[in-house]
This record gives structure tokens, C-alpha cells and sequence, in this order.
């Protein structure tokens, strides 16, 4: 479980294009980590079109936002391109990721299925996490003016 104050777990996954990222190659930078269930779902979609269109004022900030959901590269391609995402979308194919920082989220839609849950993470610049959110209903989306607040503090 990580919570406000704990240095945020090391991660390396894979982006839309097969690449890979890990949270070293942005040491000394804010990052929002938006971890969410399924792509093309109704609020996971709502979620991701809200980053997008706050990226301005993020970047703005030096806060980078990141998607991560347990979905294949190709699934999370496809979602961004429909929806003109243009920040990375991570894939936690293993569930490492989503279990390092407590974002599980058991049987979705069928018994045994694991998803992320949603949930916020901002790890700032010195590698801490400064603001954790997580949802009591997969219906719920983030407070995005209080993201958008704590990134300008």
C-alpha cells in the first residue's frame, strides 16, 4: 500500500508503441499516474479525454500525467488513438505495477478477473508521492480541480 509521504515503487512498463518507461526516466519531474480499469469503457474514457484536455495546464505545472491500466499495448493504442490521448498509456499486463501501489481491483465483471483500480498516484520531483486518490466505486472519477491544485502548490 503506498500513501502520501512513502517513496513511490519503481516501475518499467510497456507504452502504446512497445516501448518501455520507467518512473527513473522522469526523476526530478511531477508525476500524475492515472490508473484506471478498462479502455473504452464509459468513465475510464470520461477520465482520459478530462487529462487530455487538462494537458496545457499540467505540463504548465511540470507535471506529466500517465495512464495505467491492465490492457495490452495494442488495446491501449487503439483507445488513445480513438480518443486523441496524447500522453503515455502504460501497460500492467503482469499486475506489478497496480499491486506495488495498491491499485488492485478483484473480479471485475467476471470472478478471478484483476484490474487496476482507479485511482490517482502523484509522485513528485523528489521520487515521493504527494497525493493519493482512490475511488470507493469504479463509477467515481477524480477530483480533477484538486489534482490540478495540489500540481500548482
Amino acid at each position: 500500500m503506498v500513501n502520501q509521504g512513502d517513496t513511490a515503487p519503481q516501475f518499467t512498463l510497456t507504452t502504446t508503441d512497445k516501448s518501455k518507461i520507467s518512473l527513473s526516466d522522469y526523476a526530478g519531474k511531477r508525476v500524475v499516474l492515472a490508473f484506471y480499469p478498462a479502455a473504452f469503457t464509459g468513465v475510464c474514457t470520461t477520465e482520459m479525454c478530462h487529462f487530455q484536455d487538462s494537458m496545457a495546464k499540467l505540463n504548465d505545472l511540470n507535471a506529466i500525467v500517465m495512464g495505467v491500466s491492465v490492457d495490452a499495448p495494442f488495446s491501449n493504442g487503439a483507445f488513445a488513438k480513438e480518443n486523441g490521448l496524447e500522453f503515455p498509456l502504460l501497460s500492467d499486463v503482469h499486475r506489478t505495477m497496480i499491486t506495488d501501489y495498491n491499485m488492485t481491483f478483484e473480479n471485475f465483471v467476471i470472478d478471478g478477473y484483476t484490474v487496476a483500480n482507479r485511482g490517482i498516484v502523484i509522485v513528485e520531483a523528489d521520487g515521493n508521492i504527494g497525493y493519493v486518490w482512490r475511488c470507493d466505486s469504479l463509477g467515481d472519477e477524480p477530483d480533477y480541480e484538486t489534482i490540478i491544485a495540489h500540481c500548482a502548490a
